[in-house]
């Protein structure tokens, strides 16, 4: 089925049509991951007769929701070479979707305060150069340097014993991000369909053929479900369960000020990640609540406690105010990294546990799981991040270059 050419719409970056009754691809969830699978699954497969679903509207879930950081310099050379591919492609995107959004190449310093971070900082540093990635490990005079408003005086709490850094990593505009899919995906003749849940799986037998929607039963070549937090209870509802919890993770934002903060700084050991958005606000993180749920909101002892570290990193920062907070929910899985493939379940696909680092993978995601869905097969970066892996124990455990919880 190919799509029809989508009528002339000037006064928007995408339609807002009707779901028709059938189409070869279904993609469940527009957020990052999804709206980049629609755009490859045309761009590199000429696959247009594509819907994507979203129950609310589009990138209103985690797409929104997250602190914007794009690293690569993850320990395993698995996910080095994944987040690395989404790297190079983040750096060519705004020319091809013609359309900037404001991609800032600032880097990231992540932090080490004991002689344990030191090991595991200059480890990561060695296992990064090997694959390709930019990296280097700095003295605290050097990271002074990098970020002048650091605090690396000997006499903290936890005193800064050295950083590794990668100069290509930075942040990009959340939001414009998405725009920029949904529209060069809607040019090409994807319906993104917005108001529209998954209540269901049609089935024939052990084989999908369409979903169940609250605007009606769609026929579907192919499904592919990257609805993060919520992509266990799909599973379910398709008949099988995923090696996922979700969690809520909070994040806040200050005031207005002027450009202060140059680069983008993360500490696992205080536990606060912060850079500073184009506007002006300060964006600071920290981990995920440690329970269980589906609310986009946390509780108030993790806000407290990642301004705490923010200001005993940064004391400049003591007298900003926090405009406003929010949450995600993120999909965690037992070794921290992602699950891109197939499912038991026959043309059903599935693209989640990104946990924390979802933003920064997004093109590689959607690059990858395009492949799997249009070739039936995994593509070489992403056939090590098969569900099968928790049965035949080739983990890829990246819980302590997840960082903080980006």
């Amino acid at each position: 089925m190919t799509a029809q050419p989508p009528p002339e719409h000037p006064d928007f970056l995408w339609r807002n049509p009707e779901p028709r009754s059938s189409y070869d691809v279904v993609i469940v969830g527009a957020g990052g991951h999804g709206l980049a699978t629609a755009y490859y699954l045309a761009q590199n497969h000429g696959i247009t007769g594509v819907a994507v679903l979203e129950k609310g509207w589009l990138a209103g879930g985690n797409m929104a929701r997250n602190t914007t950081i794009i690293r690569s310099n993850y320990l395993w050379d698995e996910s080095a070479a994944i987040y690395e591919h989404a790297l190079k492609l983040w750096e060519g995107l705004p020319e091809e979707l013609d359309y900037d959004f404001l991609f800032s190449q600032r880097g990231v310093l992540n932090l080490a305060h004991t002689l344990q971070d030191v090991r595991e900082g200059v480890r990561r540093v060695g296992a990064n150069r090997l694959n390709g990635v930019d990296a280097q490990w700095l003295a605290p005079d050097e990271v002074a340097e990098v970020c002048p408003i650091l605090n690396v005086s000997p006499r903290t709490r936890y005193p800064v014993l050295g950083a590794t850094f990668q100069p290509r990593a930075g942040i990009a505009k959340h939001d414009h991000v998405a725009w920029a899919l949904a529209r060069r995906a809607d040019e090409m003749g994807v319906d993104l369909i917005q108001g529209c849940e998954v209540t269901g799986f049609v089935k024939d037998g052990d084989r999908v053929v369409g979903v169940e929607t609250s605007r009606g039963r769609i026929r579907a070549g192919r499904v592919g479900l990257a609805a993060a937090g919520h992509s266990s209870v799909l599973a379910e509802l398709a008949g099988f369960r995923l090696p996922v919890q979700s969690h809520p993770l909070q994040a806040l934002v200050s005031e207005l000020h002027e450009p202060v903060h140059p680069t983008v700084v993360m500490s696992n050991h205080v536990h606060v990640y912060v850079s500073q958005a184009h506007k002006g606000e300060l964006v600071l993180g920290a981990g995920v609540d440690s329970y269980n749920g589906y609310g986009q909101r946390g509780s108030f002892h993790v806000i407290e406690r990642q301004m705490a570290a923010a200001v005993e990193l940064f004391p400049v920062f003591a007298r900003a105010h926090v405009l406003r907070t929010w949450g995600g929910i993120v999909d965690v899985t037992p070794d921290a990294s992602p699950v891109i493939g197939t499912t038991p379940v026959e043309n059903l696909y599935v693209n989640c546990g990104w946990g924390t680092g979802g933003f920064k993978a997004t093109p590689a995601a959607g690059w990858t799981f395009a492949h799997t869905i249009a070739t039936g097969e995994p593509h070489p970066l992403n056939a090590p991040f098969a569900l099968e892996r928790f049965a035949t124990g080739a983990l890829i455990d990246e819980h302590g270059a997840a960082a903080v919880a980006h």
